[in-house]
């Protein structure tokens, strides 16, 4: 049997656990009151430390919001880096993936209120602007970009052009983010994410798929179906 006196006081215990305690309280307070109305006193105290405390860990609000990204869109974004990077399948499926992968870890989550909150404050905090278009935007959009010209290598997808497609397969999505964060609240406000991102992947990859037997079937049934709805 341990030796009760082994164990570690819980104050001790609880340090350990404290940066992440004090961004999850940070993340709640950025999406509820924005960037500008959020106070490091009530991060602090939503977290149960003393403010003294917080800035043992984040030197600032910028640091601490920083942080925040970092640890809530940053790994979503490298995780689709490393699908482009090593998905071994039709391009179609890979958009199909990263698509999904992105709204699960990302869309459906706490975390997208990040993404509204950039939006509508970028202008009045620009090196918070230049922070997330150099951590999120920028990687993201290369992720994107190379996808397509994945697919475009591959014969998979037709030639297009390649950067304004990555800003339309990109919109939709901020679309919904928005929506989620404004609209979506409010009652009789009925969108099912889901069925909004499968809907938009089958209307972008009619558009991208070379033309063929398989790609010319596929847009007949789809325009069948809308006919007889």
């Amino acid at each position: 049997m341990p030796c009760p006196f082994d164990a570690k006081p819980r104050w001790e215990r609880r340090k350990d656990a404290r940066p992440q305690e004090l961004l999850e309280a940070a993340l709640d307070l950025f999406v509820e009151r924005g960037y500008a109305a959020t106070r490091l006193e009530d991060v602090a105290r939503r977290a149960g430390v003393s403010k003294g405390t917080l800035y043992l860990y984040y030197e600032n609000k910028e640091d601490l919001f920083k942080a925040v990204v970092r640890g809530n869109i940053v790994p979503a974004i490298g995780a689709a880096e490393t699908s482009v990077a090593e998905f071994d399948g039709h391009s179609a499926d890979l958009l199909r993936h990263l698509i999904h992968s992105w709204w699960q870890r990302v869309g459906a989550t706490k975390a997208s209120g990040i993404i509204k909150l950039v939006t509508a404050e970028a202008g009045n905090f620009p090196e918070l602007a230049t922070f997330y278009q150099d951590e999120v935007i920028n990687r993201g959009t290369r992720a994107m970009t190379t996808m397509l010209e994945r697919g475009v290598a591959r014969g998979e997808f037709r030639p297009i052009d390649i950067n304004l497609m990555t800003q339309v397969l990109v919109a939709p999505m901020l679309m919904l983010i928005t929506w989620k964060h404004s609209v979506g609240p409010c009652p009789r406000a009925e969108l099912e994410p889901l069925a909004f991102l499968d809907t938009f992947l089958d209307v972008a990859l009619h558009g991208l798929l070379p033309t063929g037997a398989g790609a010319t079937q596929a847009a007949g049934a789809g325009a069948a179906s809308v006919h007889a709805g």
